[in-house]
């Protein structure tokens, strides 16, 4: 058997796919999902494990299970070209090659007839593409009588796959190798995004009801055609993407093809595909679409799954979905590399939805993030959030190590309700630290006499110093005994005047409060109040 062909030698992320699957096939389960965001190249990483395992199967053969035309040729040509001396064989309606063969690719509604699964014999591996299909029916009898339930290693590939959804848990016992569509991103095997939403203000997408998790197809595309969205989107494709080949989803064939008119009527060229149209006619379509002579496709679902065109630089959702799954595999068709491709353009169409959580472009990847700007890329969002989360979790390491500091001083260090640090010396006098965007600190003094006060040479410094600069400073201005944290006072019993004022002011004190905790209560209280004030001056 001849290597794997050098044109399609895979990837790093592809041979780590391949080696998770293999080295978990070694333990106690043997039905394995592969999660490979659109255009990572499934179809390459099986091609490629087959190659590798036909060696080891004792004369047994791989067979792939699809459910479309489009992927079967697609997966059988794939094997083709990366182990050119592999026999490989489809199955499908008229075709039954599996005579002979090294790799049968087969259709599950074929397999799905029990005389046609039983011709097929000798199976040592079974690969599922687009396998968040396989909890119908259809692909559990077929995965049941190839062993799958009987320890035959059997992979599952998909874009998209929750094993907590539709029964997918009971399939896949495990899904060993997940890849972000951001890893695939930074490392340039796919195109950054960015999205823009076209608002159709008739649009009322409260009134459609949700069936099986989504919004129900029928009464989407009548929202959308009511509404006049064909004609706004058009325009928006005009001014937003008029240079860009395009794919359109929408929800019927009816929207499919009132946006292909839409499109022509703006001077868009425009075509529609749909499931049920002759074969012949979405062949020349597509054709078309690849020549140029068609600018922009419009499909009712149809280019969800195999559909390969690297030139597409823009996806126009008008297909609203709650299901980030599915989100992710329109949105997918435009991210695939081409020579002159820059990044890929999104627009989501969007109408009144107050009651609908909507997928957007955000739910591509699986990190977080916050809303994309206008004109940012996915990539360029989510480096922003996780800049501004490293701020804040290194803030809070040095909060941390602030408060550290201030414990461990000997004087005392008290903190208001919104986190200021002073230190109370008299009823009319206390100094406090100021922090600058830069986290330096600079030391201020309040009296009663002339409020809030700089010192004569203002300078910022780190904590540490500024502490100590205050705290001698401090201890110039006040008793020890009031300064310190462990003068001998504070450990007596709160006196009535104390618990008078907490009451008063409704400060809570706890049960066993000591005089020094009651006071330090009370001087949180009045600095708190003074400085609020003083800030609310400042800002009117």
């Amino acid at each position: 058997m001849s290597e794997p062909s050098e044109t399609f030698a895979p990837r790093p992320y592809q041979r780590t796919a391949i080696q998770a699957l293999t080295t978990a096939w070694q333990g106690a389960h043997n039905r394995l999902a592969v999660v490979l965001p659109t255009g990572a190249g499934k179809t390459v990483v099986f091609a490629n494990l087959i190659a590798g395992m036909l060696g080891s199967l004792n004369g047994r053969r791989a067979l792939v299970i699809a459910h479309r035309e489009e992927l079967l040729t697609q997966a059988a040509d794939k094997i083709k070209a990366v182990c050119p001396e592999l026999r490989v064989g489809i199955v499908k309606a008229e075709r039954d090659e599996h005579q002979d063969m090294d790799v049968i690719v087969a259709s599950v509604q074929t397999l799905a007839v029990e005389r046609r699964r039983e011709a097929v014999q000798d199976i040592g591996v079974v690969i599922v593409d687009e396998c968040h299909h396989a909890a119908a029916p259809s692909y559990l009898a077929v995965l049941k009588h190839f062993g799958a339930w009987h320890g035959v290693p059997v992979a599952g590939f998909t874009a998209t796959m929750t094993r907590t959804d539709g029964g997918l848990a009971e399939v896949w016992q495990e899904v060993v190798y997940t890849l972000d569509i951001l890893d695939m991103i930074a490392d340039n095997y796919l195109c950054d995004v960015r999205g823009k939403s076209v608002t159709v203000a008739g649009l009322d997408l409260d009134s459609v009801k949700t069936s099986a998790g989504d919004l129900q197809d029928g009464q989407l595309g009548q929202a959308l055609d009511d509404s006049g969205a064909a004609e706004v989107v058009a325009d928006a494709y005009r001014q937003l993407a008029a240079a860009r080949p395009g794919v359109v989803f929408t929800p019927t064939v009816a929207t499919a093809q009132s946006m292909a008119h839409a499109f022509t009527d703006a001077g868009i060229t425009a075509a529609a595909v749909w499931g049920d149209m002759p074969r012949e006619d979405r062949a020349a379509t597509l054709a078309r679409y690849k020549s140029g002579a068609v600018q922009v496709l419009t499909n009712c679902m149809v280019l969800t799954e195999g559909f390969d065109a690297p030139w597409t630089s823009c996806v126009v959702v008008a297909r609203p979905t709650k299901s980030p799954g599915l989100y992710c595999q329109m949105v997918g068709r435009g991210l695939r590399l081409s020579p002159g491709k820059t990044d890929a353009l999104v627009l989501d169409v969007v109408g009144a939805a107050t009651r609908h959580k909507l997928a957007s472009i955000v739910d591509l990847t699986g990190r977080e993030t916050a809303a994309l700007d206008e004109d940012q890329t996915l990539r360029e969002a989510v480096e922003a959030f996780e800049a501004e989360e490293r701020r804040k979790q290194n803030l809070a390491r040095l909060e941390f190590e602030d408060i550290n500091l201030f414990q461990q001083s000997g004087v005392r260090w008290l903190r208001t309700d919104t986190g200021t640090w002073f230190i109370p010396l008299r009823d009319d006098l206390f100094v406090f630290l100021a922090r600058d965007e830069a986290g330096m600190y600079r030391v201020r003094r309040w009296t009663a006499y002339e409020g809030v006060r700089a010192p004569n040479q203002d300078f910022a410094r780190p904590l540490a110093d500024t502490m100590g600069w205050t705290e001698h400073h401090a201890k110039r201005l006040a008793p020890a005994a009031f300064v310190t944290r462990g003068a001998r006072w504070r450990s007596g019993a709160p006196s009535n005047k104390q618990l008078a004022f907490c009451r008063r002011f409704r400060i809570h004190v706890p049960a066993g409060s000591t005089a020094g905790d009651v006071s330090d209560l009370q001087a949180i209280h009045r600095v708190s109040k003074i400085l609020r004030a003083a800030q609310a001056a400042v800002a009117a």
